[in-house]
């Protein structure tokens, strides 16, 4: 049960997919390759029992929502002549 991913501007040669992994998490990893997993989604029994069939849906949203975050951290710290700026980013960032 995979969903494949490309990453736009980050890693273009890289297909990623979601799995739901044996224990019920859900997982997004690299096609060709069986190495821990990139990121884990674990709902609550609590969760699962509000979110019903839709749990597959939700996650794929929240890693999409994470892909588009990093893509625009990324952007942030890269100059227009497309090198890395030096700043380094905020350490004081809040977190939701």
């Amino acid at each position: 049960m995979g969903t494949d991913l490309t990453f736009r501007d980050t890693m273009p040669s890289a297909l990623y997919e979601i799995v739901r992994l044996s224990d019920g998490d859900y997982a997004l990893q690299r096609t060709d390759e069986v190495e821990e997993p990139l990121v884990r989604i674990r709902f609550s029994e609590e969760a699962l029992g509000l979110l019903g069939d839709a749990s597959l849906d939700i996650a794929r949203v929240m890693i999409d929502a994470g892909i588009d975050a990093v893509e625009a951290l990324s952007a942030d710290f890269v100059d227009e002549e497309g090198d890395m700026d030096s700043e380094t980013p905020p350490a004081d960032r809040v977190l939701h």
